[in-house]
């Protein structure tokens, strides 16, 4: 049986390499990823307790972290692009300066 404690310790995995993600990768794209990892790991823990409580307070909220999971997509896309043209890397160590 699967049980809460499961999917909760599943969610903190997933939080943590997305967080060590974070913190040791360079590339921009990878730092972006790790980042929907982190948000995707807090959707699985909300929908995990919402289940096990029986209500759908968790689950709507869910709904909002994936909205705004798909706007940071588009708008750090968006961004990468625009960087990438410019600066022909996506280094994060060289974009440091965002100068001219």
């Amino acid at each position: 049986m699967v049980t809460l404690a499961h999917y909760l310790s599943l969610s903190a995995l997933l939080f943590g390499i997305g967080a060590v993600g974070f913190l040791i990768r360079r590339n921009a794209l990878i730092v972006f990823m790790c980042v929907e990892l982190m948000l995707n790991a807090a959707a699985l823990a909300f929908v995990a307790a919402s289940r096990y409580r029986g209500l759908l307070e968790g689950q709507m909220a869910v709904f909002f972290v994936l909205t705004v999971a798909a706007a940071e997509v588009a708008v750090g896309l968006a961004l990468m692009v625009a960087i990438f043209r410019t600066k022909q890397t996506t280094n994060v160590d060289e974009l440091r300066s965002l100068k001219g």
